[in-house]
């Protein structure tokens, strides 16, 4: 318990001491689209939960800015419309059925997080940084990915023994008991997810094939705000991470869970944690995100002198579009979704 507490601390002067945005976004759309790797295509291989601006859609042209398209965004700074998105999480029953796993906002020293849905965003620098330019995307991590070693330091998940958010587990991110595999354990109330992403770019590139290879996650892993980046990649940007509580409390009691050999909980990809994975694609209204972090813009608080505002939950919760690859994804499923839609069970 002391040593709970202790990591709590230590992080909330961490916190304290680092600027960073800390904020809730909201679900857009739960739907199998994937414009970086899929673009054009409807029903992509594996469920995804997209946050931000109502401007995204299944091609996403690099050409089109999403802060001059989008009308709202399910997040709570106003002059955020970029698009985040992630696999989902579900709970397979002994019977064969599937349902998604409810989610929670984040809470811990620096407050609770209020979101329906979706995921936390938080935005770290390390010094001076540079934002990200207009057309700019990148992804972490991969879906095809089963190397439960690989990348570990930057996607992990942890088991949050408190039914509570607010009640602090652990220390910082991706560090001690944290794995890539999905916790299977009837003492988790919780489980959180983390995906940190490269923050060092080659300053040429807004893009890569792989949507991967024109950043580098430089000389630090972990939620530190990154540490030196090579002379390949030499820009630092705003290290950008994801936060997300799968609240598994209802799905605790073993007697439900498969016995055939398969994991409880499993991400939409059809295979285990190691295949977690973000997307991102930059959508901030012109230089907003470069005064925000050379004002040294804190939390998810109004912060005028950096331009940016914050708006309250029930505004941005209510900026939702409807699915462009339309399938039931609620309620209980005869398999998770992959191929053809998904059937209701």
């Amino acid at each position: 318990m002391q040593w709970t507490l202790l990591a709590a601390t230590l992080v909330a002067q961490h916190a304290a001491a680092q600027s960073m945005l800390r904020f809730a976004c909201s679900q857009l759309v739960v739907e199998r689209t994937d414009p970086l790797v899929d673009p054009g295509k409807k029903y992509t291989e594996h469920l995804h939960q997209i946050v931000g601006g109502n401007a995204f859609n299944v091609t996403m042209d690099p050409a089109q800015d999403p802060a001059q398209l989008s009308t709202c965004t399910s997040c709570s700074f106003q002059e955020d419309m970029s698009n985040y998105w992630t696999a989902v999480m579900f709970f397979k029953h002994k019977n064969g059925n599937y349902i998604r796993v409810p989610q929670v906002g984040n809470g811990g020293p620096q407050g609770k997080l209020v979101n329906k849905g979706g995921l936390d965003l938080y935005y770290i620098p390390q010094g001076k940084v540079t934002a990200f330019k207009k057309g700019f995307r990148m992804i972490a991590g991969s879906p095809n990915n089963k190397d439960t070693t690989r990348n570990k330091g930057n996607i992990c998940n942890r088991c949050w023994t408190s039914s509570n958010e607010n009640q602090f587990v652990g220390g910082a991110p991706c560090t001690g008991s944290d794995s890539m595999d999905v916790p299977a354990d009837p003492k988790c109330k919780m489980i959180r997810q983390t995906v940190i992403f490269p923050h060092c770019w080659d300053g040429k590139n807004l893009d890569s094939a792989d949507h991967a290879s024109h950043v580098s996650y430089g000389g630090s892993r972990g939620a530190s705000g990154g540490g030196a980046c090579p002379a390949s990649h030499p820009v630092r940007l705003p290290q950008i991470m994801y936060e997300l509580m799968w609240n598994v409390t209802e799905f605790a009691d073993k007697s439900i869970w498969p016995t055939d050999g398969s994991k409880p909980f499993q991400y939409s990809t059809h295979q285990d944690g190691a295949s977690a994975h973000g997307d991102y694609i930059f959508g901030w209204k012109g230089d907003s995100l470069q005064k925000a972090m050379d004002a040294k813009c804190n939390l998810d608080r109004d912060c005028p002198k950096g331009g940016i505002h914050y708006q309250r939950p029930d505004k941005y919760s209510a900026c939702t579009k409807p699915q462009q690859a339309p399938e039931q994804v609620d309620g209980w499923l005869k398999r998770m979704p992959a191929g053809a839609p998904a059937v209701k069970a």
